[in-house]
């Protein structure tokens, strides 16, 4: 039995997927609760009837997704609609959360595979339009921990300090970019790079500054970067972003249209070296007043398909750049085979 506030629920099926739900990691499936229509169309017609969710497979709905939903808002008021998205798909699906039509929005909620069919009815108990990343859960057994669950799910995901994305999410959602960039021809850079001396100001300044200075630089990188590009802290003074384009042009609405196809890694060199030289323009107060200009990092860049097949091996021919980097008197920027491009404005 299902249990929804005060409504049990019985044997009926309660949960809806719309899309080749198995191909993209979809658990259970074939479960007794759950029904799946791989047709678009198909799939709105079934959700006229009683279900208590219904979830939409992003990727296979190509262009289509937006009017898929609204398909389904206007087949079924009731149940709640979420967007099952893989990671890179996660802005698109952000977005939709917030697009309302009607005063509802177009879904109320995003989960980011893989998952499950039970994961998908536990967003039931979910505060309803708030978009989150999800990872495996279990259902809530009582309504006081899903606030508790929910901030689980983000410490999976988000590293606790810097609010950037952490090692694991990084390493998954490389994983899966490299491998659609496979598929449909897109290019991938990843660049690895830390703060000189961190250690320096750790030693003279205290932790507590040290911490201000890392998330000074989340900031900072995150503002450098293209809104579709992935930062993450990997540990410590160690960051890492994932410069991606997508191979796909006129799909995705807005947010795909707001995508350039960099020129790889000319146009990640050149963000780098932005972030270079908004650290060294940086009003420090928190290092005293001559902090201004002392910070600098340096950093390795490697890209897909030309320096690696997969995500490890472009963390490791990444590391070595940085490395090299480092060698040659810190403050530069190293390319895989390439040698270096400078300090900022070199």
């Amino acid at each position: 039995m299902i249990h929804r506030g005060d409504e049990t629920v019985g044997s009926a099926r309660r949960l809806l997927l719309i899309g080749d739900a198995a191909a993209l990691g979809v658990a259970g499936a074939g479960d007794a609760r759950c029904e799946v229509r791989a047709n678009a169309l198909d799939g709105i017609d079934a959700a006229g009837r009683e279900f208590l969710v219904i979830a939409v497979v992003a990727g296979s709905m190509g262009g289509r997704l937006e009017a898929v939903l609204r398909g389904v808002r206007e087949a079924n008021g009731r149940a709640r609609v979420v967007i099952l998205a893989r990671m890179f798909e996660e802005p698109a699906a952000a977005r939709l959360v917030q697009t309302f039509e009607g005063g509802r929005p177009l879904a109320d909620d995003y989960v980011i595979l893989p998952t499950s069919g039970e994961i998908l009815l536990g967003t039931a108990d979910g505060a309803g339009g708030q978009a989150r990343q999800t990872t495996l859960r279990p259902i809530p057994a009582r309504a006081g921990d899903a606030e508790r669950i929910r901030d689980l799910e983000r410490l999976a995901t988000e590293d606790d300090l810097t609010g950037l994305k952490n090692r694991r999410y990084i390493r998954e959602f490389g994983r899966q970019i490299i491998e659609l960039a496979a598929a449909e021809g897109g290019r991938v850079t990843l660049l690895v790079f830390d703060i000189d001396d961190f250690k320096h100001y750790n030693d003279m300044y205290g932790h507590p500054t040290g911490d201000k200075i890392l998330r000074e630089a989340a900031t900072l990188m995150t503002r450098c970067c293209r809104e579709h590009d992935v930062v993450g802290r990997i540990g410590g003074d160690e960051f890492a972003v994932i410069f991606w384009d997508d191979p796909r042009p006129g799909r995705g609405g807005a947010v795909a249209e707001r995508r350039s196809r960099a020129e790889h890694p000319r146009e990640p060199v050149f963000i780098a070296q932005r972030f270079q030289r908004e650290l060294e323009r940086s009003e420090l107060g928190l290092l005293g007043p001559r902090g201004r200009g002392e910070l600098t990092i340096s950093g390795g860049l490697a890209s897909f398909p030309r320096d690696g097949d997969n995500i490890e091996e472009l963390f490791q021919r990444a590391d070595e750049a940085l490395l090299e980097a480092k060698r040659s008197g810190k403050n530069r920027i190293h390319l895989v085979g390439g040698g270096g491009v400078g300090a900022a404005g070199g």
